[in-house]
């Protein structure tokens, strides 16, 4: 009624849409704080009227939903002490930054976090108030230089510049003392100097220096940080090992962070010989190392390569609250713990094993334990964990353990959020979850459950559950309605289910239904599931048209892959400008017609796998355009003519996997393509990965040495061609020997005449080579010997002459190599070679066989033969989460 109020705290209230120009806000002139945080105002501007404050000294509109500029108005405000405009965006230019650092000369706290200031000169903030204690500028884009002036500020005590990818700077080296206690420059590129940082900055209680540059040693004098409390040095990868001196002297600290370093070594031990029992001791370095850490809280060592076994003094430490001991190499059991303060702890991905020690279901605090991918073992009673009332997350997987629901009938965890007991010996679902409403993630796969799928799980979680994993049990029976309102992901694979395909909730992103029983036609609701990223109905007994509506999901869906069913028609042309489709597996169906020219506007995609349908087209030579196609496969289609020459200066720069074979192509080979395939002719790709690692494992089937295999992951460094089963003919050109990254070769069943390249003896890498069954004339070119890799080699049915190379994997290779080759003599064949016949010896030395690229199959082999041996050590890999295996022999071609 008067106007004379001075404060208003809104914070959180509840409040949604507009701040208008005209709001009653605007009249109450006399205000000095004001605080609208963390509501929701549907992305209005922030208007120029907050400038009208004269008064104000608090001022906060942080993560309220506003957009759009940060008004230059809000520099009038020139008593404010405190000034909050953190929250996505909202952005802010040089001008108006300008203005606030002269004008707000009384400002003590200055947060704009998240806000985009990409255009703003970092400079600019060296003239912010000299009263300046607090400064929040984390994951604005800021780039450039920041000025070192600013952490010479007699009043500052925190500063957090984290996440600024592109900023630069350093700490400047003259001697000065600062008040600062809490500074943050993670994922920055500012330049960490730690002698200046600790000589200069004696008052931190709390440093974040995640991801960092460094300069000099790194732990140069930790020692003069007396007061810190709060240490983080994750992602840095400084290796060697743990520098226990440094850290168990500090004597305020209770929060240590060193996840992925690479440190190696074991932790210290409790010295037996000293006076004091708080001592602990490297019996590595045969030297005292500092005292046990007695007020520890924190300790996060994920993602090392520590060994030995978890010590008894960690298990003891009275204050200890998280333990985080994720992604090393410990051994032996899992110690009893003593201290009852434990609330999250994480021991996955190691080589524990063992029973799970009975003090760990006395730990009553306990929030979250992860115990998954060791080697534990046992019946585990699941009623043990009843006492851990306050569990949120639990999870089991891919051990040992037999879990037993027995004498459990109801949920004794009303907190319980995640779950997953993947791989725990289960024959049924856990009834006692029919309660938790609040559920938000099951993990139920790689199990021995063999159940339809009960009603109440159905209705699990209707509200809550984002994420539900049955896949790789035997589930039967049809699935019905899916009833979860927020799921995101669901996956339902190698199973027995039948009937027609469930549509999830519109919220869904990931739908894995591959390797089940399911039949009929795609429902047309499918078209609404918008948000659809992968869809995986692979492997099934589906029918009828491909939906044109599939193109709508151009936006999200980054894979389609709907291989194996019984699909018909043509391939829908309504992929849009933009998509981000990456994988698109139509193999194995009944598609016939042309290919749609709208592919090409996948610039994204990686993988086409069109073979085994009946499309009939001619080479969609379009196609070598796309910058990131890597696998091309058409086989056992209807393409027909010849393939020609490129249309682009660099056709299919990325291609590693092309298969043609089982066609009607005619003509010559392809020599222009061959001498652009950039990535088979000198790969970059060594490393062992594969292809949508921890997104989405791309499969393929390809012909290796004879055999069909189905390659469940696709590793980088893979490259093969097979034009075989076509009516290619001319000579084969000396270019396909630049091709040093190629694994296999396959122009077998062709009319291809002429001789053998002696250029084939550069493909370094070659594991596998069929030419049998063309019209190659001459000899066996003794270069070939050179192929120390190669393990299956076939030249039959052809019109070879003369003697056989010996030597090397040429003493491995058996008559059917060569049978139908009248004119061929020497070993294998019986056929003996006259004087002026003699084999050409091996002109390499025995010293020179080492394989460096790959696979070495000296080692596998020994020089033997045996194609299957070479498979299954070649290329058969094993999972790190469990023993399937990443291959499967198909069928022999």
């Amino acid at each position: 009624m008067t106007g004379h109020v001075i404060g208003l705290n809104l914070h959180f209230g509840g409040l949604q849409g507009n701040i208008l120009s005209n709001s009653s806000l605007f009249s109450l002139g006399h205000l000095k704080r004001l605080n609208l945080s963390e509501n929701d105002f549907r992305g209005s501007p922030i208007s120029s009227k907050f400038g009208g404050f004269v008064s104000m000294t608090h001022l906060d509109l942080s993560y309220s939903n506003f957009n759009g500029p940060i008004p230059s108005e809000i520099s009038h405000l020139s008593n404010l002490v405190s000034l909050n405009l953190a929250q996505p965006a909202v952005t802010l230019d040089s001008l108006s930054l300008n203005r606030i650092v002269e004008n707000l000369t009384n400002l003590r706290e200055l947060y704009l976090t998240k806000v985009d200031m990409s255009s703003v000169v970092p400079d600019s903030f060296k003239n912010l108030s000299s009263s300046l204690a607090t400064l929040e500028l984390s994951l604005c884009n800021l780039q450039g230089k920041f000025p070192e002036s600013i952490f010479h500020r007699t009043n500052l005590q925190l500063v957090d510049l984290s996440n600024n990818y592109n900023l630069t700077g350093y700490f400047p080296k003259s001697n000065w003392s600062s008040p600062l206690e809490v500074l943050d420059l993670s994922l920055t590129r500012i330049l960490v100097d730690w002698r200046h940082l600790t000589r200069n900055f004696k008052s931190l209680r709390d440093l974040s220096l995640r991801n960092c540059s460094f300069v000099g040693s790194y732990l140069a004098f930790l020692g003069n940080l007396t007061q810190i409390m709060r240490l983080d040095l994750s992602y840095n990868s400084f290796g060697g090992q743990i520098p226990w001196s440094f850290f168990l002297n500090l004597e305020s600290l209770f929060e240590l962070d060193l996840k992925d370093n690479n440190y190696v070594g074991q932790f210290p031990e409790v010295d037996s010989n000293s006076t004091s029992i708080t001592s602990l001791y490297d019996f590595s370095k045969q030297q005292l190392v500092g005292p046990i850490p007695q007020h520890l809280t924190n300790l996060n060592l994920d993602g090392n390569q520590l060994n030995g076994t978890i010590p008894s003094w960690l298990c003891s430490l009275p204050s200890l609250e998280e333990l985080d001991l994720t992604s090393n190499q410990l051994s032996g059991n899992i110690i009893e713990f003593q201290s009852r303060s434990l609330e999250g702890l994480h021991l996955s991905y190691n080589k524990l094993h063992g029973l799970i020690p009975r003090s760990i279901f006395e730990l009553e605090n306990l929030r979250a334990l992860d115990l998954s991918s060791n080697n534990l073992s046992g019946t585990v009673e699941f009623e043990k964990f009843s006492k851990l009332r306050s569990l949120n997350h639990l999870n089991l997987s891919f051990n040992h353990l037999s879990l037993s629901f027995n004498h459990l009938t109801n949920n004794t965890w009303p907190q319980l959020s995640i779950l997953d007991l993947s791989s725990c010996n289960i024959s049924e679902f856990p009834y006692f979850l029919r309660a938790s409403q609040n559920l938000d993630m099951l993990y139920l796969s790689h199990n021995r459950i063999q159940a339809d799928i009960p009603k109440w799980l159905l209705d699990l979680g209707k509200d809550s559950l984002s994420y539900l994993d049955l896949s790789h049990n035997s589930l039967t029976g049809t699935v019905g309605q899916l009833r979860w309102k927020e799921l995101q992901y669901l996956d339902l694979r190698n199973n027995s289910l039948q009937g027609e395909l469930p549509i999830p909730s519109l919220s869904t992103s990931n739908f894995f239904i591959s390797n089940n029983q399911f039949t009929g036609e795609m429902p047309p609701t499918i078209c609404s599931l918008s948000s659809l990223q992968i869809l995986d109905l692979s492997n099934n007994k589906l029918s009828g048209k491909i939906h044109q509506c599939i193109g709508n999901f151009s936006q999200s869906l980054f894979v389609l892959n709907l291989r194996n069913n019984k699909f018909h028609g043509v391939i829908p042309g309504t992929f849009y400008e933009g998509n981000v489709l990456r994988n698109l597996d139509l193999n194995g169906n009944q598609l016939e017609g042309s290919l749609p020219p709208s592919l090409l506007t996948c610039r994204e995609l990686e993988v086409l796998d069109l073979g085994n349908n009946k499309i009939q087209d001619t080479f969609p030579n379009w196609l070598e355009s796309l910058p990131k196609l890597q696998v091309l496969i058409l086989r056992s289609n209807k393409f027909y003519g010849e393939i020609g020459i490129p249309e682009t200066k660099f056709p299919f720069q990325k291609l590693r996997i092309m298969d043609l074979s089982y066609n009607q192509f005619s003509g010559l080979l392809p020599t222009k393509y061959f001498e652009h395939l950039t990535a088979m002719i000198n790969s970059q790709e060594h490393e062992l990965k594969y292809m949508g690692e921890g997104y989405y494992q791309d499969t393929v089937v390809v012909t290796i040495k004879g055999f069909e295999i189905e390659m469940v992951k696709i590793q980088t460094f893979f490259t093969t061609i097979d034009f075989s089963n076509n009516t290619f003919r001319g000579e084969i050109s000396n270019v396909i020997g630049k091709l040093k990254s190629l694994k296999g070769l396959n122009f077998s069943h062709n009319e291809l005449t002429g001789t053998i390249p002696p250029s084939f003896g550069d493909m370094c890498n070659l594991e596998w080579l069929d030419l049998s069954s063309n019209r190659l004339v001459g000899h066996i070119p003794e270069q070939l010997v050179n192929l120390t890799s190669l393990e299956k080699f076939n030249v039959s049915e052809n019109r070879l002459v003369g003697p056989i190379p010996h030597g090397k994997q040429f003493d491995t290779f058996e008559n059917d190599s060569y049978s139908g080759n009248v004119g061929l003599c020497g070993i294998p064949l019986a056929k003996t070679c006259g004087p002026h016949q003699s084999p050409p010896p091996s002109f390499q030395q025995d010293g020179d066989l080492e394989h460096k690229n790959g696979f070495d199959w000296k080692v596998v082999l020994g020089y033997a033969s045996g194609v299957v041996i070479g498979i299954s050590m070649g290329y058969l890999v094993l999972s790190n989460r469990t023993t399937d295996l990443l291959v499967k022999v198909v069928g022999i071609k």
